[in-house]
């Protein structure tokens, strides 16, 4: 249901965006660049698409819960419980949210939604595929006294879709509202790197929460903030950016001596390393001043990119709308297929060499599989249709070569070593 209703609301999310893009370009404070908002977008659609996959283990145990030891069989009728359960909902969220800056093993999921060096409402839909692993436990607290899963799940996508409209540059402060509320400026301020900011303003709907439990800080007109993360990903792949942080545990661990350390990796502070591995693999100290992750990308490859993320786009709104009645074969791959495509496109806004070579195999092997099958994972496809999606496959090969045919030869400081 949930999945649904994020799909419904996509023509929404994308009205918006373009509205915020047209006020900052009118207002000459344009906060958006394609590839960032692409990549950011990406991890959108990868979060709901393993959400679908993931929702047993979040819904199941929660149920399970709720079913087995809950203290009362709160009624899901009752307007009380939704008010209550909204209520509680926020403030488990809350500890989520600040154990996610405080915990390297939550960081590790958490760290998507802050990677990027841009803030406005693409930023929003920047989310994790990982979070469901760990986030379950926190909201434990609703299931024991008994607040039914259609209640748990209906105030949770209230939650999510109430902060989607605080990640913009173009609304200032909100007097009394900023005191009571998380608002535009109580969550740049979350974002921001500056040591002012961090790890501030966890609250989802309230900000009370903050100001209860000494988390506030209030957005300094004379200290914007910067935004992106202290070890920056300098990388269009989504794939990479859910990654990159468990990966550098596990080196990180496999490198320590201790177990003790080696089990603080997981689950001591964001960023802290045992001082033999610190001295024999260094890292770069943080610079607040850096210049953006931003490789250059002709207009021709940018069209071509944008044109792909579209059709990813509704390839994954299709994926959502018919996920459960899909055989799990079929879902699989079809979630491989959205994955690996945002892979390519990821690889192509860097313009890494070996891409395009990616892209075609991706566009022979998607038109093939139409001709040659009929259907579209399981979706079966009419002759127009199928003529349809092999032109588009063709139509997309020719595009490709024209758009990246001459590799950029200036491109080696941006690309990282993912």
């Amino acid at each position: 249901m949930q999945e649904k209703i994020i799909t419904l609301a996509t023509p929404v999310f994308f009205l918006l965006i373009f509205i915020e893009w047209l006020v900052g370009r009118l207002r000459r404070r344009d906060t958006y660049r394609v590839n960032d908002a692409i990549n950011s977008i990406s991890l959108g659609i990868l979060s709901q698409v393993s959400g679908a996959f993931l929702l047993l283990l979040r819904v199941g145990i929660y149920g399970w819960v709720v079913q087995r030891i809950a203290l009362f069989a709160l009624p899901a009728d009752s307007l009380w419980v939704w008010a209550a359960g909204l209520l509680l909902y926020d403030l488990c969220y809350y500890w989520l949210h600040r154990m996610g800056h405080q915990v390297n093993l939550l960081w590790a999921a958490h760290v998507v939604h802050h990677q990027s060096e841009d803030y406005n409402l693409s930023t929003a839909l920047r989310q994790t595929s990982t979070g469901a692993l760990f986030g379950w436990i926190f909201y434990l607290p609703m299931a024991l006294l008994g607040f039914p899963v259609e209640v748990f799940l209906g105030v949770g996508l209230i939650d999510l879709l109430y902060q989607f409209w605080v990640h913009t540059q173009q609304i200032g402060k909100l007097g009394w509202f900023d005191r009571v509320f998380v608002s535009p400026s109580n969550h740049r301020a979350h974002h921001g790197v500056n040591d002012i900011y961090l790890d501030k303003n966890y609250g989802g709907i309230l900000i009370l929460w903050d100001r209860l439990f000494g988390s506030f800080v209030e957005e300094h007109d004379e200290e914007p903030p910067v935004y992106g993360t202290r070890g920056p990903l300098r990388s269009w792949n989504p794939l990479w950016a859910n990654v990159e942080v468990y990966l550098t545990m596990w080196r990180d661990a496999r490198h320590a001596r201790r177990w003790r350390d080696k089990l603080k990796v997981w689950l001591g502070p964001p960023g802290w390393r045992p001082a033999e591995v610190a001295a024999a693999f260094p890292k770069p100290a943080f610079d607040i001043g850096r210049p953006l992750y931003d490789p250059p990308l002709p207009t021709a490859g940018r069209w071509y990119c944008g044109l792909q993320f579209v059709l990813a786009l509704a390839a994954a709104s299709h994926f959502l709308a018919i996920f459960h009645a899909l055989p799990a074969a079929a879902s699989l791959l079809y979630a491989l297929w959205l994955a690996l495509s945002l892979w390519t496109l990821g690889g192509l806004l860097e313009q890494r060499p070996r891409y395009p070579l990616f892209e075609s195999l991706r566009l022979a092997v998607s038109g093939a599989g139409v001709l040659l099958g009929g259907n579209w994972f399981g979706t079966a496809l009419g002759a127009g249709a199928q003529t349809v999606f092999a032109a588009i496959a063709a139509v997309s090969l020719a595009a490709l070569w024209l758009s990246f045919r001459q590799p950029s030869t200036s491109l080696h400081g941006y690309l990282s070593d993912q």
